[in-house]
């Protein structure tokens, strides 16, 4: 006996890749459930402690933290891989990025690296808080790689680095907390959580991925693109379509016309292999392709953002959650397709079979990866060598548009009834000769760009930076000028920024800064639109509002390399001199609104100019004049560095000024918490505005004048005028008793009869509204002089245009600007707008002449998109997109496109801003 244990000491001892701790603890040990066990969820507070012991117990995981989340919590990625490649993951992250970015090497290099090299995989749970699989399956994968042994996993592990991420702290705390405060485990559900799951901006917080406001984004992002590189990235999500288990890749069209093909077939591959381990294991219900909504075309997702970065994107969505479900029935998705060739019939589903096929999934990604290391590898290095090579010469896009060209010229050309002989298939009917082709693709003018200057000697450079930020963020390679240069006959001063497109993540930088081209996508020929999933076109370089030049040739600059991930910040100074009168902000700048509204928390005196006739000559109309004084001078020294402004010194009070001063300001939120009222919350806090949230109850309860000078209503918060005798539906299941008392003040929705009369007090008593999207439907409930301009006349009625003549999904769209109203202070004459299937308006002519409905924004063309996607555009050629009214003694401002989407449309926030001082009429 003594002999055998000496044995077993020896092997301890001995063997190098005995665990560290022998005790792995099981969820069940920590948790006191199952991953996946009925009607129990797990809260991030219990998961953070079940990590750290894990950590603390396994050899095979490094706890990392990548940042705090909005809300202070940490945000966590579990690293895991063998012991042996923990020990060098400082040269395996260094791999990844060297053949991500594929600068200076060589294909034997670059081959060297990928036999080196491991394969990266990216895998998370939990963005979507109300999501609940997300986090469990994620807390079981990595229990799994902690503890098992079997020979896959070790594979795995040794030729594979996993990064386990959680996505979202925050809303896995609230989501799993409102879900299990139910005593009664019968009586348990996430429905009517009372606010967003994450901070702002809830389910958006997958839309935030090219721009990166949220903390949460920043800290991905970072991980994806700056440090790590992992050639594929899975992104857990909720639910699958009815009828089906799970949808994954691959998805259907279209795909944005930016990416390497190489990335769609490894799209391609890695969604076989998926779908045949669940038919390996018996698990039926997976779906693909047009088995789903899901496509390959937006850009901002977590997983959708990676495919500009030749990363293979993975989103799964599937049923399940700790209350048992159903597999309901759905006739049609029992013929077995090629979109789901292993149909699932109706049954009970339970949580745990959820689970089980998320792990599935999760194997079957990580055996593709190991399997297949040194190609992926490889070829992340291949794709970003290409995109270099591509921005090295010459290039044109395919796109819709381009091809449009060619059929419309071929259309418009004599035909002589010869035949192109160099048509490689005579007689077939799209044949066209490829002298039209080359008419396109040999255009000088129609190839893409070489770089993009963004010059520092333009108004509004603060919000500039800010578009730079984003893409080095992305992990973008940028340059910044170190002197004044001269590029295609154009001057730029010291301090330019140039992106150039020969680099890897060439994808991204196009979409950024180029139009997106959405193809016409119909269920069949001349029927209904097919809608994207996202966004059609958001090109934010566009929506922005900064000035860029698009430069088709090479040309050189003294420049010197921004190292990747370090943020910019723009230059600003105040040169505080005796004898000045006061100092100008600029009215162009977003940033000279933080600056206007830390002044007067200041107490100093700020004033608007109406008239630039007479003034200094950087005067702009709409400009703010501060007061030189002991409260001022100081504020602006802080500002102007901190914000990147540089106020100009007049020795003189302007003529035509009008002071301004802080005013009450309500934002409209119900309960739950909308989305675009927590973008705004969002703006208005970066912007330094003073508000407060106003509900349903508190707008029926009266006496509005008394507490608001103006309230914002987004989209989404005034419904339509009902038709006569419509009711309003109501939710039974709803009840306010099981909400806390803390949150039932914020329970109710705007009503017609209740909540419009007392907004309508409200501005005849000399308050303003300000509506955008939707909720612009409070004009018609006025009965202002004003109607839909997109209708026709169909069986005697005007009725909205039908889908098969108009449709324009998220779109960038040009109008024109009437800048000399208060309400445009600061804008251009024109400018870019999101669109969405946005209210577009008439107004009556005699309101016009009479000034009591102006119009401030309006298509002037019948081609006004600039970016994605705008079936029958023409229809809104001569519509007024938004306008000013007068009710009473106040306005109301009325914007129909989105000028506040997503905290991403720069360049339409003074529309906003400008009402937040103006026209506030004495009690």
């Amino acid at each position: 006996m003594i002999r055998f244990y000496l044995i077993c000491f020896g092997m301890f001892v001995l063997c190098p890749s005995f665990p560290k701790a022998q005790n792995i603890p099981t969820p069940k040990d920590h948790f006191g459930f199952a991953m996946g066990e009925n009607y129990k969820l797990t809260n991030f507070t219990q998961t953070e402690a079940y990590f750290k012991k894990l950590a603390a117990a396994s050899d095979r995981i490094n706890l990392t933290e990548i940042g705090k989340t909005e809300d202070g919590r940490s945000q966590y990625m579990l690293i895991v891989s063998s012991p042996e490649n923990l020990k060098n993951l400082i040269r395996y992250k260094e791999i990844s990025q060297k053949l991500a970015r594929a600068e200076d090497l060589t294909e034997e290099q670059a081959h060297s690296m990928a036999q080196e090299g491991k394969a990266i995989i990216w895998i998370d749970g939990g963005l979507h808080s109300n999501e609940t699989l997300g986090i469990t399956q994620l807390i079981e994968t990595i229990h799994q790689f902690a503890s098992r042994k079997d020979a896959e996993t070790m594979r795995i592990l040794n030729d594979a680095v996993i990064l386990f991420v959680h996505a979202n702290p925050d809303g896995h705390e609230l989501i799993s907390d409102w879900y299990m405060r139910n005593p009664d485990t019968l009586k348990r559900s996430i429905a009517y959580a009372p606010k967003m799951y994450q901070k702002y901006i809830g389910h958006d917080n997958n839309r935030d991925f090219y721009i990166m406001h949220m903390k949460e984004t920043q800290n991905m992002s970072r991980q994806q693109y700056v440090e790590w590189m992992p050639q594929i990235i899975y992104n857990h999500h909720q639910a699958g379509p009815p009828g089906s288990v799970v949808a994954g890749p691959p998805y259907r069209d279209p795909f944005n016309f930016v990416f390497d093909p190489l990335l769609i077939t490894s799209l391609d591959a890695v969604g076989a292999a998926m779908n045949s381990r669940l038919n390996v294991e018996g698990k039926p219900g997976y779906t693909s392709g047009t088995g789903s909504v899901y496509s390959v075309w937006y850009n901002g997702g977590l997983r959708t953002t990676s495919y500009f970065h030749n990363i293979i994107g993975l989103l799964t969505e599937m049923v399940g959650s700790p209350t048992p479900s159903s597999i309901p029935l759905i006739p049609s998705r029992l013929i077995p397709s090629t979109t789901t060739p292993n149909p699932v019939t109706p049954q009970k589903w339970l949580f745990k079979q959820s689970v089980d096929y998320s792990v599935s999934l999760n194997y079957a990604v990580l055996d593709f990866a190991v399997r297949n290391r040194e190609h992926l590898l490889y070829n992340i290095y291949r794709m970003g060598k290409n995109s270099i090579e591509r921005g090295n010469r010459d290039h044109w896009a395919l796109s819709p548009k381009r091809i449009d060209m060619i059929n419309t010229a071929f259309k418009n050309a004599p035909k002589t009834g010869k035949t192109d002989s160099t048509i490689a298939t005579p007689g077939r009917v799209d044949s066209v000769p490829v002298k039209f082709y080359n008419a396109v693709y040999k255009d000088s003018y129609q190839r893409d760009p070489r770089a993009f200057i963004i010059s520092a000697g333009q108004p509004d450079f603060p919000t500039a930076v800010k578009f730079i930020n984003a893409l080095i963020q992305s992990g973008i390679k940028i340059h910044k000028s170190t002197a004044g240069f001269t590029a295609e006959g154009k001057s730029y001063p010291a301090g330019s920024y140039i992106v150039n497109t020969n680099q890897a993540f060439r994808p991204h930088v196009l979409d950024m800064f180029e139009p997106q081209d959405h193809p016409n996508d119909f269920q069949y020929p001349g029927g209904p639109p097919v809608r994207p999933y996202d966004a059609a076109g958001w090109t934010p370089a566009y929506s922005m509002g900064f000035q860029f030049e698009r430069m088709l040739n090479a040309f050189t600059a003294p420049t010197e390399a921004v190292p990747y991930g370090e943020l910019q910040s723009p230059p600003g100074n105040l040169t505080a001199t005796s004898g000045s009168a006061g100092y100008i902000l600029d009215s162009r700048i977003n940033n000279s609104f933080i600056a206007v509204n830390d002044l007067l928390k200041a107490g100093a005196e700020v004033y608007r100019i109406k008239n630039t006739s007479g003034n200094n000559s950087q005067t702009t109309q709409g400009s703010f004049f501060v007061k030189a004084t002991g409260k001022s001078i100081p504020v602006l020294k802080r500002v102007a560095a901190e914000l990147g402004i540089t106020p100009a010194r007049d020795s003189k009070n302007p003529a035509d000024l009008t002071q301004i001063k802080e005013i009450k300001i309500g934002l409209w939120d119900t309960y739950g918490g909308s989305m675009p009222s927590g973008w705004l919350r969002f703006i208005m806090e970066q912007h330094h505005f003073s508000y407060k949230n106003i509900y349903a109850r508190e707008i029926n309860a009266g006496n509005l004048r008394d507490k608001y000078d103006v309230i914002i209503f987004p989209g989404g918060a005034i419904p339509a005028v009902a038709a006569s005798g419509a009711r309003v539906a109501r939710d039974t299941a709803f009840k306010e008793e099981n909400i806390p008392a803390e949150f039932r003040h914020t329970i109710g929705r705007i009503s017609a009869d209740t909540s419009v009369p007392q907004l309508k007090r409200f501005m005849e008593a000399g308050g303003n509204v300000v509506t955008i999207g939707s909720s612009t439907n409070l004009a018609y409930h006025l009965k202002l002089p004003v109607k839909n301009a997109l209708v026709e006349m169909r069986d005697g009625k005007e009725r909205p245009l039908a889908g098969e003549k108009y449709f324009i999904p998220g779109s960038i769209m040009r109008v024109n600007i009437d800048t000399a109203q208060q309400a445009a202070y600061g804008m251009s004459s024109e400018a870019d707008v999101y669109f969405d299937a946005s209210p577009v308006f008439k107004i009556a002519p005699d309101a016009i002449s009479n000034r009591t409905v102006l119009p401030l924004a309006w298509f002037s063309s019948d081609k006004t998109l600039r970016s994605g996607w705008a079936f029958g555009q023409e229809y809104l050629q001569d519509g007024v997109a938004a306008f000013s009214a007068n009710v009473g003694k106040g306005k109301l401002y009325a914007f129909g496109p989105e000028i506040t989407f997503r905290s991403q449309t720069y360049g339409t926030f003074k529309l906003l801003f400008n009402q937040l001082y103006f026209n506030t009429q004495p009690k």
